[in-house]
């Protein structure tokens, strides 16, 4: 891909991801921050929104560095197992794996009952399920898994720091961006991709 498309995939990541933590956090927080809009206080709402987006702009760079990794580890993973069904066998195992993960070492680590740790689980699947169906419709069968495993192991990895910490305000202002970076990038870059290739063809 040329450099310029790569450029463009960056920063138009990047503005995602600021802009989409500057909303997203408001909304998350909103108890925490709505005194702010019922006093109309014009400086703290912008100062916050500025805070926002420049941690908007950490999560994007994260997100972007898991879907390089993510490219690279594919293509490892292709190497190895010299077949797609196999290597896609192997992220679903995986993919199951880090869902049961995301219940079981939570409520390990911090108690409570089962049912208040499905639903990240679930709301990461259900975006990855529709993510996957969109990139093989435009793509193909095959892009389906890879999909699937990019935007639930990869966005987990990537959201490991605040999981530590079990913060909800925090858990959920970084996961949305993730995710909406996340499949921004595994639907947008196909098209870069096309695009590049067909300005090499001879005119």
């Amino acid at each position: 891909m040329k450099s310029r498309y790569v450029v463009q995939l960056f920063m138009s990541t990047l503005l995602l991801g600021g802009l989409a933590t500057g909303i997203i956090g408001f909304i998350v927080r909103w108890d925490e921050f709505q005194p702010y809009f019922t006093d109309f206080d014009i400086l703290k709402i912008l100062s916050t929104l500025f805070w926002f987006i420049g941690v908007g702009l950490i999560f994007s760079l994260i997100s972007q560095m898991g879907f390089f990794a993510y490219l690279t580890v594919h293509r490892f993973g292709l190497g190895i197992f010299k077949s797609v069904k196999l290597w896609n066998a192997v992220q679903i195992v995986l993919i199951l794996f880090v869902l049961f993960d995301l219940v079981y070492f939570r409520l390990r680590a911090f108690g409570g009952e089962v049912t208040s740790y499905l639903l990240d689980p679930a709301i990461i699947l259900v975006v990855a399920l529709v993510v996957a169906y969109f990139k093989a419709k435009q793509t193909n069968r095959e892009a389906f898994v890879p999909a699937v495993f990019f935007m639930i192991v990869v966005t987990t990895i990537e959201w490991m720091p605040v999981l530590r910490v079990n913060e909800e305000g925090w858990l959920y202002l970084m996961l949305y961006p993730l995710l909406l970076c996340n499949g921004y990038q595994m639907l947008i870059l196909h098209k870069l991709n096309q695009k590049s290739a067909q300005e090499k063809k001879p005119s």
